[in-house]
């Protein structure tokens, strides 16, 4: 089952004041990135956190549990934190903390001129 466009958009608001937050549509589902960095995936209209120390301990002690789980089969786990979906501080925390301990993405390395004229045709 798809994600609903709406329940990405509420995901978004939810977490705006975190930094500079957006969805992209992968696969009928979305990626969720903070500063340019994908930090969470919604899949069936659920939030998966990506699983980072500080950011599930920030869960454990804002929710007192910790609920992990696979946004699609032969997925890492992720912390599972739908329920908290209207908590927008327990969440932001959450994101913060995930953010602030996830590398920055490597850099795109520059087509080659074949490449580029293989994409103007």
């Amino acid at each position: 089952m798809a994600s609903d466009a709406g329940y990405a958009e509420h995901v978004c608001d939810q977490l705006a004041a975190v930094g500079n937050v957006s969805v992209r549509r992968m696969f009928g589902e979305y990626a969720l990135y903070c500063d340019g960095k994908v930090a969470a995936l919604i899949c069936d209209n659920q939030l998966y956190i990506k699983h980072t120390m500080a950011g599930r301990q920030r869960l454990e002690e804002l929710a007192g549990k910790v609920i992990e789980g696979q946004p699609y089969p032969g997925a890492k786990p992720y912390l599972l934190v739908s329920e908290h979906l209207d908590d927008r501080s327990l969440l932001q925390a959450v994101l913060a903390a995930t953010v602030a301990e996830l590398p920055l993405p490597k850099p795109k390395k520059p087509k080659s001129a074949k490449a580029k004229a293989r994409l103007a045709r």
